[in-house]
């Protein structure tokens, strides 16, 4: 291998305009320009005032992220990461068996070397939806497949293979009850706690896919260690692939009251904070953070409550109007909607009121203009109504602040 042929080429607005190296959070100022946010909050400590690159006078100090960058600087990472393993390592050919072939392997399927057997049977999935689809048609697979599942004991290399195909063919299921069975979902919470990043992610979207009607969804809260480690998943550490499945499948299973109490028993509210209160949260993250942040805010118990007396978290949702997304936005008056509404929660309408300040106002002024829902339309109005605010004098201090509200 030569040396040309791990030549990278970055692209040219991938660079900072300060550091010149590839930027790992880029952030706008009101300029348009996008900078490192390491590189322009050393320069606006220094004391300027002025935009690097144009040299105009900042209106406004405030940093907005910009996603869409970031994710294409993301793509553009792993795509570079691909070619370098496969310039070092080659491409390696992979088995997959004919049909006739997947037939000898499922009727064999529950000898000794089952593992090698599933192996291939994965391969021959992978291929296409028709092999899907030939693999669903034969009576028994299914049967054999759960049965690895209701087994507790096999090998955990293997459970985490059938959790992989399962996954890949869940379309393909027709009858999921067997994955509702206490065994099969003690295998499911295994590779939730023992598994890998890739497993993880495998099992929570298995678990999404059988959280069909009220029924399933109480026997998957229900299941002792499935939620608290759904849960733990929200953690910003972990993998952000799996802490968007992990939202889906929260999202999924809470819409029985008995799972929204225990979703805030077990913590849940606190971890959607640290998830909207980081920096660099992904666009999918946050509107799925708020979306399931809605649905508790509308649990009556008193420990949903919880959300009403922390103004931090109340102060995060009022960022995301009309700052992610138009989802974003939607959820986040749903929120503020059932606080201050709803519950005429004290704390959310202070929240909301912004310390008098007339911004969020602004932003509800208009969001009623936009082509919001007509759900999302009319709880804005209760909103303004809630507060008697004259849109004369909200409108005339956002002219002042255009750059504040900055859709990314």
């Amino acid at each position: 291998m030569g040396r040309d042929d791990l030549y990278i080429t970055v692209p040219s607005f991938f660079r900072c305009p300060i550091s010149l190296d590839v930027m790992k959070s880029p952030v706008s100022l009101c300029t348009g320009v996008t900078y490192d946010r390491a590189s322009i909050q050393r320069w606006l400590d220094d004391g300027n005032n002025t935009c690097p690159a144009t040299m105009q006078v900042l209106k406004t100090k405030e940093l907005v992220p910009n996603r869409n960058l970031q994710r294409l600087i993301q793509i553009w990472f792993d795509s570079v990461a691909r070619r370098q393993l496969d310039a070092v390592s080659g491409p390696k050919s992979v088995f997959v068996p004919s049909r006739n072939q997947v037939k000898l392997l499922i009727k064999h399927l529950d000898n000794n070397n089952c593992f090698s057997s599933l192996t291939k049977i994965l391969h021959f999935a992978k291929e296409s939806d028709e092999n899907r689809q030939f693999l669903a048609r034969i009576d028994c697979f299914f049967n054999k497949v759960f049965d690895f599942m209701r087994n507790e004991e096999f090998d955990f290399k293997l459970v985490e293979k059938v959790v992989k195909l399962l996954d890949l063919m869940s379309n393909n299921v027709s009858d999921k009850k067997p994955l509702l069975e206490t065994n099969c979902l003690s295998t499911i919470l295994l590779v939730l706690q023992r598994g890998n990043s890739d497993s993880q992610i495998q099992a929570v979207r298995l678990l999404e896919s059988v959280a069909i009607d009220e029924e399933s969804k109480l026997k998957i809260a229900h299941k002792e260690g499935l939620i608290p480690e759904l849960v733990k998943s929200l953690r910003k550490e972990k993998n952000p692939r799996l802490i968007e499945a992990s939202l889906s499948c929260l999202i999924a299973i809470t819409t029985p009251k008995r799972v929204k109490i225990k979703l805030i028993q077990h913590r849940t509210i606190p971890e959607l904070k640290n998830l909207l209160s980081q920096p660099n949260t992904t666009i999918p993250i946050t509107e799925k953070s708020l979306k399931l942040l809605e649905a508790l805010s509308t649990c009556k118990e008193e420990r949903a409550a919880e959300i009403w007396r922390d103004t931090v978290l109340l102060q995060r949702v009022v960022e995301k109007v009309m700052k992610v997304s138009s989802n974003a936005t939607e959820h986040s008056v749903a929120i503020l909607w059932s606080g201050c509404y709803l519950f005429r929660e004290r704390k959310a309408r202070e929240a909301v009121a912004g310390g008098g300040n007339g911004m969020m106002m602004t932003k509800l002024l208009l969001l009623m203009q936009s082509n919001c829902s007509p759900a999302v339309r009319q709880m804005s109005a209760d909103l303004l109504k809630i507060f008697r605010v004259s849109s004369k004098l909200c409108l005339s201090s956002y002219n002042t602040k255009t750059t504040h509200i900055m859709p990314f």
